[in-house]
């Protein structure tokens, strides 16, 4: 019996779904329990780690299967190989928007789901329950827009958002800026967390054009990668409002760091950089500045915009693959105060810089203290003029 090309799609993105099951649930729930005892390590901003452990039985995984095929089987050919091609490339590919009408919900036992998160649920996020729980990604043609008859069902035009929360544990923020110390007249001055006094790497022309140059608009911020206490590369300018900042990534446009010229030899290092994959995409929306995680990796944020401005601590969020975070806000920056605390108001701060780590956290519950033991990081700087 010959199949239709349609149905043929159908059954291949079916059998794309995320994975999902009683089975996975107990080991996800034993994982969770285990990262729980090591000291809140595991403990991130991410409500569970997205895309397992749903935890359905036989008969409510029949139920979705027929739903799901019941909604697939409404679309058009060009539109179920644009949705397949996205779910096969895990976002990695750029794909057309999946437009369908947005008042079409779908029930699913006792509960109705717009078409987008269910889609979600079926391909990315088996957990998902509402659509407050996800943000549409600046690509999509139903960013910003409110009320329209028609909305993109795109599962990865769609980010999961993370909720911060009240940790127990939390560590000082110590700020050292380096003013070029005599023994490294070229360096750059720079915010960076580390255990004492650093030489960073030196400037060209161009990281002090863009340091420096007094009222300039043309970028919102910068960024600087650096692996260990070592950058790689200059300071990459951002002039667009959206980058997308990758090691691997299929049809990347951006800041590529395959492409710089490392000459650390350090295993861990090479192994944590060859797991950035896609990377992480870098937004400027009207709220602030946000990050979603595209790997298949946490990536570990500390922001002080992202806690108590009246703390004296401030905390390390992590932040699972699939999971966007604002990790920026200007309005709340301009507002921040300096603690009142002597070992802070003899250096100089900024609350316009932001630090984010590949794979491997840092803090008090880590090996790692500082940012800068850690393998793959980047500081990006924001443009306050």
């Amino acid at each position: 019996m010959f199949r239709t090309k349609r149905s043929v799609l159908v059954r291949r993105l079916w059998r794309s779904r995320a994975p999902g099951g009683e089975e996975e649930e107990e080991e996800e729930a034993a994982a969770a329990e285990a990262r729980a005892h090591a000291c809140g390590e595991g403990r991130g901003c991410c409500p569970g780690k997205a895309g397992r452990g749903c935890g359905a039985s036989a008969g409510a995984e029949s139920e979705l299967k027929a739903l799901t095929h019941t909604v697939l089987k409404r679309l058009k050919e060009r539109q179920l190989e644009g949705l397949l091609h996205a779910v096969e490339s895990r976002g990695g590919a750029r794909t057309p928007c999946l437009q369908l009408p947005a008042k079409a919900d779908s029930r699913l036992g006792q509960h109705s789901y717009p078409l987008p998160v269910l889609l979600c649920k079926v391909f990315r996020w088996p957990d998902l329950r509402h659509c407050s729980e996800v943000k549409r990604l600046c690509c999509c043609e139903s960013y910003g827009k409110a009320h329209a008859e028609l909305v993109c069902c795109n599962p990865y035009h769609l980010s999961r958002l993370c909720e911060l929360e009240n940790r127990l544990y939390t560590y000082r923020w110590v700020f050292v800026f380096s003013s070029a110390p005599a023994d490294c007249p070229d360096s750059v001055p720079s915010s960076t967390e580390t255990g004492g006094a650093n030489c960073l790497a030196p400037a060209g022309p161009s990281d002090s054009q863009v340091l420096q140059e007094p009222g300039d608009r043309s970028h919102w911020c910068v960024v600087a990668y650096w692996e260990e206490k070592t950058r790689v590369g200059r300071l990459y300018s951002v002039q667009e409002p959206s980058l997308d900042i990758f090691y691997d990534l299929p049809q990347g446009n951006g800041f590529c760091l395959g492409q710089l010229n490392s000459d650390n030899k350090s295993q861990l290092v090479q192994k944590v950089r060859s797991k950035i994959g896609y990377g992480i995409q870098l937004t400027k929306e009207v709220d602030g500045v946000w990050v979603y995680n595209r790997s298949s990796y946490p990536i570990f944020i500390k922001s002080a915009t992202l806690d108590n401005p009246d703390s004296r601590t401030l905390l390390v969020h992590k932040v699972f693959p699939g999971f966007s975070i604002k990790a920026f806000d200007y309005e709340k920056a301009y507002t921040l105060q300096r603690p009142n605390d002597h070992e802070f108001t003899q250096q100089p701060w900024t609350g316009f810089t932001v630090q984010i780590s590949f794979v491997k956290g840092w803090g008090q519950c880590y090996t790692r203290q500082f940012i800068s033991s850690c393998p793959c990081w980047l500081e990006v700087i924001f443009n306050n003029r």
